[in-house]
């Protein structure tokens, strides 16, 4: 008899039209694992930040076509994830939860338990793990079902910045877009690649969030596989916002300096699976005007990796696996990082 699994995709969302904007940036700043404030005061700070910064972000969503594609590409992820899961023996169906805007996790809850499955497998699309967002998601869900009564086995995959599969999107991403600026780069300039991760707070990774060590280990696998003899690189971190200090370097920082160089830049999204605001305008737009103002002769961008079929295939076997832990991949972490999902699960049960 076929089991019926349901799997969870767990991602940022982003506002569907610009009304939307603002409401948006409140659910988003209105989460403790944003703003780790009581909620008294973080609501409060919610409204007054969603309200300052909304006229900057509509002017932001503006420029790509005035809402966030991340859903839609979410839903092809979605799709050919799906179409993979039709091999297997069981029945599988996939949801999409979004963190901040819709379809809200208490509406994919609510689908999930029509449907009825045996079991579900939770699988954020954020390879490295946070606290602020597959820790969030996650968190959020329990919180959900506990609500809503929704007792069913549940499996969870934490993170994934190392699974091969993972990796050899990225790879493969990565040397078209080398071979890319080989032939664009008449003066024979050095390569400089830059991976760009979102930024955090650096008071977030001092708790012992592994996020940043995560996104190294990503970076060092990809590198095993390059001919390295053809660049160089940097780790760096972007969209920092607010007065507090952040982790870097800041990628603003490092195109600056590639420039300043004489070298080639190609930017490397290491921690986007979609493309989204940061990608289609901060990298695309804001900072490739920042390189050439400051005389870079060639900016490159490799894509998120979206439907590239090697991360989809990374997806397929995550959840595919036949293991009866409740935690699904590899331990990444060591202890030193308290707030590793293996260490928290959900404050242990």
């Amino acid at each position: 008899m076929k089991k019926k699994i349901g799997v969870i995709l767990f991602n940022l969302g982003g506002p569907d039209k610009l009304s939307a904007v603002k409401p948006f940036l409140f659910n988003l700043f209105n989460d403790p694992a944003i703003i780790g404030a009581p909620s008294f005061i973080r609501y409060f700070l919610a409204k007054l930040i969603s309200s300052k910064r909304e006229k900057t972000a509509k002017e932001i969503y503006s420029f790509i076509g005035g809402r966030s594609p991340i859903l839609e590409e979410t839903k092809e992820q979605k799709k050919q994830l799906e179409n993979l899961l039709k091999t297997e023996k069981d029945d599988y169906k996939v949801f999409i939860s979004m963190r901040y805007w819709k379809p809200f996790i208490y509406e994919t809850v609510t689908k999930v338990m029509k449907w009825q499955p045996d079991e579900v497998i939770l699988l954020p699309l954020y390879p490295q793990f946070s606290t602020t967002t597959s820790g969030s998601s996650l968190h959020s869900w329990r919180k959900e079902i506990d609500t809503k009564k929704f007792r069913v086995p549940t499996k969870i995959i934490c993170c994934y910045p190392t699974e091969e599969n993972f990796i050899k999107a990225h790879v493969n991403e990565i040397k078209k877009i080398i071979n890319k600026a080989k032939k664009q780069n008449i003066n024979n300039k050095k390569i400089r690649i830059l991976f760009s991760a979102h930024g955090l707070p650096e008071k977030i990774i001092k708790k012992g969030d592994p996020y940043q060590n995560q996104v190294e280990k990503t970076v060092s696998r990809v590198l095993e596989s390059l001919n390295q003899s053809e660049f160089s690189y940097t780790i760096c971190y972007q969209s920092k916002v607010g007065p507090l200090k952040w982790i870097g370097p800041s990628t603003e920082d490092e195109i600056i300096k590639a420039t300043q160089s004489k070298e080639v830049i190609i930017l490397v999204p290491i921690a986007f699976v979609s493309e989204h605001s940061e990608t289609l305008v901060e990298l695309d737009i804001e900072y490739k005007e920042l390189a050439l103002k400051n005389g870079c002769e060639l900016y490159l961008r490799a894509p998120a990796l979206g439907k590239n079929e090697e991360f989809i295939k990374s997806l397929f076997k995550l959840v595919t696996q036949k293991k009866n832990e409740k935690i699904l991949n590899a331990r990444v972490c060591s202890n030193d990082y308290k707030k590793c999902f293996y260490n928290t699960f959900w404050e242990k049960n």
